[in-house]
């Protein structure tokens, strides 16, 4: 497996980030050595809180809530998924399957030999950080997530399937702002539907195809939109600069755009963020077995599971009547707010539900 690995330089001066790495190399089936980077904050016998990333973000994005979280006696593991951050990046396409993702962050763990914890995830760090749990579920005393899920669909309408081939497979130039305006229109309903018409995968697939057509994913840009207030001038003339290929020579960038940017030195280290969205199982695929197996094993959980959902994010609103049905076990924290990327845009929100849940006995 060819690896790529950021230098150390691409992450000099960083703001808001003023934490020290750790890392891990696991070996991949392959019998390549895969480093992955994890922050450790707060004091080392408090109550161990995992935090898990999405796409195509890093452990930056929880770097609002630490000092909430540490301040209230917690420790703090956020790692950096393989493709992300300050972790090693694999080269190619095929290496960002979802089974290898679970693979690699279930070995980190094991590696870590972390106990006793609590686990929270988002996006993608829910899909994979659920699988890891059902791998090793001694080493949980409790769970949490929000904004994701575990998605099962078995079955698909075959003129869903055919319009979301086509779609991938057409000419059509995606720019972010036509890609987020289909996305928007996601109406909330499960991705366990069968609805021919609205499914919500005849949506997601434009962030799909966007991703992965994209060969210069702009990571910045994308999350200063997602994650800040920004003038339409401001993101007219800073896609000015990406559509010239001047990107990284944008002299009004936030320190958010160019904490997006510093794990990717060129294109070859995007890989992780371009290929993963294809792999969200929002039609039957190869994790099916994998899946329904993980789901099961909530239906059976009987520890503290709090399902923690902003409200407001068109991606996801549907998502936590899967969730809640999965685990009947699950409680529902009220809604948050704050977008897809709460943990930015609500870090004392979402921190004070995860301090009481995790401190609340038999919660």
């Amino acid at each position: 497996m060819k690896i790529l690995r950021t230098p150390d330089k691409c992450f000099e001066n960083m703001r808001d980030y003023p934490f020290e790495p750790n890392y891990t190399t696991i070996e991949t089936k392959d019998g390549s050595d895969l480093r992955i980077h994890h922050i450790d904050e707060g004091p080392t016998d408090g109550p161990i809180l995992i935090a898990m990333h999405g796409q195509p973000v890093w452990s930056y994005l929880y770097s609002k809530m630490i000092p909430f979280l540490t301040d209230a006696g917690i420790r703090v593991i956020a790692p950096d998924l393989p493709g992300y951050g300050k972790s090693d990046k694999p080269a190619t396409r095929e290496d960002y399957s979802y089974q290898n993702q679970v693979d690699w962050m279930t070995d980190w763990l094991m590696a870590n030999d972390f106990k006793n914890a609590t686990f929270f995830g988002q996006d993608w760090g829910g899909l994979i950080g659920l699988r890891v749990v059902a791998n090793e579920p001694d080493r949980f005393d409790k769970v949490s997530m929000g904004n994701t899920g575990l998605p099962y669909n078995p079955e698909a309408p075959q003129e869903v399937l055919d319009k979301i081939m086509a779609f991938r497979e057409s000419s059509l130039k995606l720019t972010p702002f036509s890609m987020s305006k289909e996305v928007k229109k996601m109406d909330g309903k499960s991705l366990s539907k069968d609805n021919s018409k609205n499914h919500p995968a005849l949506k997601f697939m434009y962030w799909q195809k966007f991703c992965w057509d994209t060969n210069d994913l702009p990571m910045g840009f994308l999350m200063s939109q997602m994650m800040e207030k920004n003038s339409k001038f401001n993101s007219l003339f800073y896609y000015l600069f990406i559509t010239l290929g001047l990107g990284k020579f944008y002299p009004f960038k936030s320190n958010v755009a160019k904490a997006y940017e510093a794990p990717f030195p060129d294109p070859s280290y995007k890989m992780g963020p371009r290929a993963m969205p294809s792999h969200v199982p929002s039609i039957p695929d190869q994790s099916l077995e994998a899946q329904k197996k993980a789901r099961e094993f909530f239906k059976r959980w009987d520890k503290p599971f709090l399902s923690v959902f902003a409200g407001d994010d068109p991606v996801t609103n549907g998502i936590e009547r899967d969730v809640l049905e999965m685990c009947p076990n699950a409680k529902s924290a009220s809604h948050i707010g704050g977008g897809h990327f709460y943990q930015w845009t609500r870090p004392k929100e979402l921190s004070n539900l995860l301090i009481n849940f995790i401190n609340t006995t038999g919660e």
